[in-house]
């Protein structure tokens, strides 16, 4: 037996219908990490208005340790960032700036975390789908073979045949049809929750900005002294 005969009877006895589990099984677990994501997401948002005001209200006294506690509080991605500067105010400005900057980094890392499954699942379920259909194309072409071949000569045995390879195509496309579906609402999620990180890591810009410019002023206020 050839290879090429190998790999076809090896299709055309699996199927396609472990194609349609698998792709069941990633639409799954692309569900349960959106929604653990938008949950995530939710709880590290912040009210950069109310956590703007708090430190209008604590740095310029000079109070960093009340700051940082009213920023954990709010457990944001902002909050933590700008706290994560905070405690090193008493070594100036750039290290502050420095500080930031790896928790910036470090925060990435937490609200990135799984979205490449979601990335890779919406970029590559359609295949998946485009192979099941490839399998079931292959059995249904192989059936006709053999149904023409057992009922060769006649209109009526055409015309089953024929029958038989429309079906067998028709279940086929659902593999396709189906991974279509699975990658429409991972890429959707992916590019919503892309936008999200870039807004909230913007948001905390903010919060930096300020922090920074508290501590410049006050170490020009000191050099003046």
């Amino acid at each position: 037996m050839s290879p090429v005969e190998a790999v076809k009877q090896l299709f055309v006895g699996s199927g396609a219908g472990w194609v349609l589990w698998l792709l069941a099984a990633l639409s799954i677990v692309s569900f349960g990490i959106i929604i653990e994501r938008l949950l995530f997401f939710r709880k590290r948002g912040a009210d950069l208005r109310a956590l703007s005001d708090a430190l209008d209200r604590q740095l310029p006294g000079g109070h960093f340790a009340q700051a940082i506690e009213e920023l954990n509080r709010s457990n944001s991605v902002a909050g933590s960032i700008a706290a994560a500067g905070l405690r090193l105010a008493s070594l100036g400005p750039k290290a502050v700036e420095k500080a930031m900057q790896s928790a910036t980094a470090l925060e990435r890392g937490r609200l990135e975390a799984r979205l490449a499954w979601l990335g890779t699942v919406g970029n590559n379920a359609p295949f998946v789908g485009l192979f099941g259909t490839v399998i079931g194309i292959i059995r249904a072409f192989e059936e006709l073979g053999q149904n023409a071949s057992a009922h060769a000569g006649g209109a009526a045995a055409a015309q089953i045949a024929s029958q038989g390879v429309m079906t067998g195509i028709a279940e086929a496309l659902v593999t396709t049809a189906l991974g279509i579906a699975v990658a429409l609402p991972a890429v959707a999620a992916y590019n919503y929750l892309q936008r999200r990180i870039a807004s909230m890591l913007s948001g905390a810009e903010v919060l930096d900005n300020l922090v920074l410019a508290y501590l410049s002023s006050e170490r020009r206020a000191e050099g003046s002294a």
